[in-house]
This record gives C-alpha cells, structure tokens and sequence, in this order.
C-alpha cells in the first residue's frame, strides 16, 4: 500500500507525528499512549501496516 494512504489512515484515527528520521517517521496515539515507526518508503509493505496499526491500537480494515 501507499505510504501517503498509511498516514492518512493515522491522522484520521488520531495519531499525531512526533518526528522525522531519516529512514522512519515516529508516530505516537495520545489516546491509547502508544507509539511505532512508520517506514520512509513509498510502498509499506501489508504486514508492515498491519503491524504498525496494531502497535498503535487502531483499525486497519479501512485501508485494506
């Protein structure tokens, strides 16, 4: 799937960016306290996203 579709998808269930690294973004849940990175490619992988939706607590059958 599409990086920029990703983060759309976390924006809109409530997670914010923290900070950008060179090869990861670090995005943090303020409702659930919990955080992952987010790959800086173009494509993530589904089970990347899978996991980094898991990690962050939120719903992935939206985007997939």
């Amino acid at each position: 799937m599409k990086r920029i579709d990703l983060i759309r998808h976390l924006r809109k269930s409530g997670c914010t960016l923290v900070r950008e690294g060179s090869n990861h973004s670090i995005f943090v849940n303020i409702a659930s306290k919990r955080a992952t990175s987010v790959p800086r490619h173009s494509e993530v992988n589904t089970f990347t996203a899978r996991k980094i939706c898991r990690d962050l607590g939120i719903g992935i059958e939206e985007i997939i």
